[in-house]
């Protein structure tokens, strides 16, 4: 579930957006893009506490999918070269199965061989600022930095026992849209946010093949990495998700 910290700064971003395009809205100065499809875990390790914990896995727990995920994204071209652009993307994943050895989490024990159901959240809510730095015939690019709200939860359930590890917070991203046109209804697009540092990194990349199948309407597919973590001393958290993704957007 989203946290009430990061629902209402994400309210007050769509507000902000909504407020600035009612002042005076041009045409297809707005775009609308619905994305899902399944999603598999590759990697998704934790121990918490890092120093005193378990490291376990909990794609062993859960298995590697597909799971079914789905994100929106709204954008906001207030200046012809200049967008902003808000990203919902809920994920929360819960399924059981069982450790492989005895496991400390959060301060509590949990045994191997029993069941043992997992919850792994990651929500995750953007306000991006970006820049037009190249249009050809061809190539479009875009540059720009991300705010990128975490509402993130890790959770054990053996029969009356459980642990919670949850955390909301701030993450600093840089943004990086290119895109190709081989004409006037086919394009190729990468898009990423992401950032890394000593205490952990984050990445977001897209790749999709768009067609605009009629006026303001854009079908797309492709493939979507998510990758990333923490290290320090609270919290060792790592995961690497792979998205099968298809997506409707509309401009007006």
């Amino acid at each position: 579930m989203l946290s009430k910290t990061s629902f209402k700064v994400w309210c007050v971003a769509i507000g902000a957006l909504c407020a600035s395009a009612a002042q005076g809205a041009d045409p297809k100065k707005f775009n609308i893009e619905m994305e899902g499809g399944p999603v598999w875990q590759s990697r998704n390790d934790v121990r918490i506490p890092n120093d005193t914990g378990t490291k376990f896995s909990m794609r062993d727990i859960q298995g590697s999918g597909p799971f079914a995920v789905a994100r929106v994204y709204f954008d906001y071209l207030f200046k012809p070269k200049h967008e902003l652009r808000v990203l919902a993307a809920p994920l929360s994943v819960t399924a059981t199965g069982q450790l492989a050895a005895t496991t400390s989490f959060a301060g509590r024990t949990f045994a191997p061989g029993q069941p043992v159901e997992g919850v792994y959240q990651f929500n995750s809510f953007r306000l991006t600022y970006r820049y037009r730095i190249f249009a050809g015939d061809r190539w479009t690019w875009k540059i720009g930095a991300t705010g990128k709200i975490r509402d993130a939860k890790v959770e054990l359930r053996q029969g009356g026992v459980s642990a919670v590890d949850d955390n909301v917070g701030f993450v600093p991203l840089l943004h990086l849209d290119g895109e190709y046109r081989w004409n006037q209804k086919w394009r190729f697009n990468l898009n990423m946010d992401g950032l890394a540092a000593k205490p952990g990194r984050a990445f977001d990349i897209a790749l999709k093949l768009k067609y605009d199948f009629a006026k303001n309407w854009t079908l797309a597919a492709g493939y979507r990495m998510l990758e990333g973590g923490a290290n320090v001393k609270d919290v060792y958290t790592f995961a690497w998700l792979h998205y099968a993704i298809a997506s409707l957007a509309f401009r007006f």
